[in-house]
């Protein structure tokens, strides 16, 4: 699976996102990121045609596409996900979600420190989307969807670093609880490059691009496989 060249798109939170990746080479090919509360519907075509014209081959060169599937915003992630599909029937080619909540924390995994990876996402009313990691990319629990004080209370006094839109709000929760988080790797979107290596690996049977939809009473603990790490 090495060998996969990845068209990734993410409209799943504050950005209209792009990339392409060459597993084979392990490296970013070409991408561009836009930062932007709304219009990914306008933005996202003129978006892909340009990052697709400045890879040797164009689509045609595509192996497969990666879309993140949120969760974030419902309008956003509906943008990114028609878009991802519509290509993957004209290519054809297989297309792969990629959980919002993993791609935020999959880049702390190149500078790896002790202590619980805690990936945020606004879900505004007061709550945030969140997943817990070990140190190692391991899920210690399934994505869910809590109060601040609730996310707190799971990381359990342990270190922790922050990631995702929520992170600074995270921290500032911690401060009040007497817990120190750091939120210094805090951002508007994922990665879009961590998008496209996560979308490499990911299988196409279990990783169907489905808007990943959270709600209190169905959110479940994982027994997912650690993230992979990035390789560069």
């Amino acid at each position: 699976m090495s060998a996969v060249r990845v068209l990734a798109i993410d409209t799943s939170c504050g950005a209209c996102s792009v990339a392409v990746w060459d597993g084979a080479r392990r490296e970013l090919l070409a991408g561009e990121s836009l930062v932007m509360a709304q219009g990914h519907a306008e933005a996202l075509a003129p978006m892909v045609q340009r990052v697709a014209q400045r890879v040797e081959g164009g689509v045609d060169a595509l192996d497969r596409i990666a879309v993140c599937v949120g969760p974030g915003s419902f309008t956003g992630i509906r943008i990114g996900l028609a878009m991802a599909r519509a290509m993957g029937l004209a290519l054809p080619v297989p297309v792969v979600g990629v959980s919002a909540l993993v791609a935020f924390a999959a880049p702390l995994l190149v500078d790896p420190a002790p202590g619980v990876i805690a990936s945020v996402i606004d879900a505004r009313h007061g709550q945030v989307y969140f997943q817990l990691f070990e140190a190692s990319g391991r899920p210690m629990m399934g994505a869910r969807v809590a109060r601040l004080k609730d996310v707190v209370r799971a990381i359990g006094g342990a270190a922790a670093r922050a990631v995702g839109n929520a992170a600074d709000l995270l921290a500032e929760e911690g401060r009040r609880s007497g817990v120190e988080i750091d939120a210094g790797a805090g951002s508007n979107a994922p990665d879009i490059a961590a998008i496209a290596q996560l979308g490499v690996v990911a299988d196409p049977a279990t990783s169907p691009p489905r808007p990943l939809y959270i709600k209190a009473p169905d959110a479940q603990p994982s027994a997912g496989a650690a993230i992979p790490h990035a390789q560069g």
